[in-house]
């Protein structure tokens, strides 16, 4: 099992405090593992963000949270082809895993070294995992996220094969599809217009924390407890 953080001695805004018009609810603690396992418990993950020119630690719980069904994953034909074409390996890679859903190189990107220290420290303990997806003994895509209890808080993925990430997911909700699967949470943030056709769905904040709250009363799936 994961072995405990030091508690955080950061305190997060009350539920009812959050702005019900804003994803951002918190500014600044920091990315100690204890502060990351109790905001994600609380429904909140971290990124960057600059304010009147700026960087701040920002901390978020959408308005409207993408997750993913683990009965809604939209598998197309092309996809299914694919499956066959990867080895899947859980936890081999982690550190480049993260790194490689960091690269410069990638629009937009906001992983900074000090998130994948940070993460790679909470992966240590047992409270990160990676899922990726192998070729000819290249690693060629993968995802990272959180795991705690019935909680999957997925963070980012790549790929430098076609359909590398998408077996990815395929994988990670095979792996949480057991006898918690009804009670289990895929958490992707946002849903955007890919991760849509993939199944992702809108859930409003309230709704999400009431499933979240279930969701850490379950086991962690049997890939990922250390013993398993």
């Amino acid at each position: 099992m994961p072995t405990a953080p030091a508690p955080t001695p950061w305190a997060f805004p009350e539920h009812a405090t959050w702005d019900p018009e804003d994803d951002l609810v918190a500014l600044g603690a920091d990315l100690e593992p204890g502060t990351l396992v109790t905001a994600y418990s609380l429904g909140l993950f971290p990124m960057p963000v600059t304010l009147d020119g700026e960087e701040h630690l920002g901390w978020f719980s959408p308005v409207e949270r993408g997750v993913l069904p683990l009965d809604g994953l939209r598998v197309s034909r092309s996809l299914r082809r694919s499956l066959r074409d990867f080895e899947i390996r859980v936890d081999t890679a982690f550190d480049e895993v993260v790194s490689r859903c960091g690269s410069p190189d990638r629009p937009d990107g906001w992983i900074t070294s000090d998130f994948e220290h940070a993460y790679g420290r909470l992966h240590r303990l047992g409270w990160a995992h990676s899922v990726e997806t192998w070729r000819d003994g290249r690693l060629v895509g993968g995802l990272y996220g959180v795991s705690i209890g019935g909680l999957f808080a997925g963070e980012s993925m790549f790929h430098r094969e076609r359909d590398a990430s998408k077996v990815a997911l395929v994988a990670l909700v095979d792996l949480l599809r057991d006898e918690h699967a009804d009670q289990r949470v895929l958490d992707v943030q946002w849903q955007t217009p890919h991760l849509a056709s993939l199944g992702v769905v809108r859930r409003p904040r309230a709704e999400y924390l009431e499933q979240l709250e279930r969701a850490l009363r379950v086991p962690l799936p049997a890939a990922f407890r250390l013993d398993g």
